[in-house]
């Protein structure tokens, strides 16, 4: 058993790199890009076209990331001043309740991010109005790219997989576009995650960031030190 759980932290160990990582990655690439496109507009009087519409990409994806990574590390904030005067009792109610509700909307946060995408993929979206019960026939958006992105030469393939083989001569939209499902899973997963610990009495909230107490703490204690 404890080897199991040594394992277990190992992975999540890795996991926790790697999306660490990835979000170092794209923050820094796009540091990068924006410096660069700096320099050469205002020392050489050029830019790269393509660099604002790369960088505003990627900034999308850090957030999306981001949101599913704050879920599994307890970051995000939140009010819970009307929780904290309720008795253990309905308090864990209330947890519960507020839990399955996070649930519930990253389940039709899901649906609604493939939805948007499968057409860029030439996939069927999903059809009910509120939660999945099949697929609809819809019209493929899968030749449509990027304004400016050029095409790299090692995503050629996407043309015979996506396009009916016809080759794309920028990034085809379906690249950014896939980031949607796969945080929206990521979010659902960590959700899911978190009420099952709720149950467990593993976790007895949803919420421990408190900035804004902390900045008041911090400052008392500066004003008591002065």
């Amino acid at each position: 058993m404890q080897h199991d759980q040594k394992a277990s932290s190992g992975i999540g160990r890795f996991i926790d790199r790697l999306e660490e990582n990835a979000l170092a990655l794209m923050l820094g690439i796009m540091v990068i890009l924006t410096f660069v496109n700096v320099i050469r507009r205002y020392v050489f009087n050029a830019s790269l076209i393509w660099s604002l519409e790369l960088v505003l990409m990627l900034f999308a994806w850090m957030i999306l990331l981001g949101i599913s990574y704050g879920i599994k590390k307890n970051t995000h904030l939140g009010v819970d001043a009307l929780t904290n005067i309720l008795p253990t009792g309905p308090r864990k109610i209330a947890l519960i309740f507020a839990s399955l509700i996070c649930v519930i909307y990253a389940i039709l946060l899901m649906k609604g991010a493939y939805d948007y995408w499968a057409p860029f993929a030439g996939l069927d979206v999903t059809s009910g109005r509120w939660f999945p019960t099949g697929f609809t026939e819809t019209r493929s958006r899968a030749f449509m790219e990027t304004d400016q992105v050029p095409m790299p030469f090692f995503l050629n393939f996407l043309g015979d997989l996506i396009n009916d083989g016809d080759s794309y001569s920028k990034l085809p939209d379906f690249v950014p576009y896939t980031m949607l499902p796969i945080a929206c899973a990521l979010i659902l997963l960590r959700f899911v995650q978190a009420f099952v610990r709720v149950l467990r009495g593993t976790q007895h909230t949803m919420i421990v960031s408190h900035e804004a107490e902390e900045a008041i703490e911090d400052l008392a204690a500066q004003s008591k030190g002065a």
